[in-house]
């Protein structure tokens, strides 16, 4: 009984991210908080949404986001403060605009210009002719033939 009690709390344990203290009185906007803060990386936790997280950074994050919201902010405008203040990296899901176009694209294009690099080395190995086996004159193997009888 005591295992399955430490599980349910090991498994709940991201439920207790949001403090009471934290929750807004209006359903709606605490709907839109969550939806935010489920789209924002704890800077402590790394790959862990400031919803789940239960750091101090975390908390301040799920704090601001609720201010912006309650001062008449959109989600879009609360993220982009967000963003301005934390940079990009705040973003669980980074957006796909901008400089961030090159780092979505350079695997694509490195991948095309190694096979195209890797064809066109094949192509060009192709097409050289094989070289022949050398061939001694004659006056070469007489030569050759005296120094082998010595």
């Amino acid at each position: 009984m005591k295992r399955l009690i430490l599980a349910l709390c090991v498994i709940a344990a991201p439920v207790f991210a949001v403090q009471p203290d934290e929750i807004l009185d209006d359903p709606a906007l605490e709907a839109r908080a969550r939806d935010i803060s489920s789209g924002l990386r704890c800077l402590v936790c790394r790959n862990e949404s400031i919803d789940d997280s239960n750091a101090e950074l975390a908390r301040d994050l799920r704090l601001l986001v609720r201010e912006r919201l309650v001062a008449g902010d959109s989600n879009d405008e609360a993220v982009d403060f967000i963003v301005a203040r934390y940079g990009e990296y705040v973003l669980l899901k980074p957006r796909s605009g901008g400089a961030n176009m090159l780092l979505w694209w350079a695997g694509p294009l490195m991948l095309g210009a190694g096979l195209l690099i890797g064809a066109a080395y094949l192509r060009g190995r192709a097409r050289t002719p094989e070289t022949e086996v050398a061939r001694l004159s004659e006056a070469e193997e007489n030569r050759l033939r005296e120094i082998l009888k010595e």
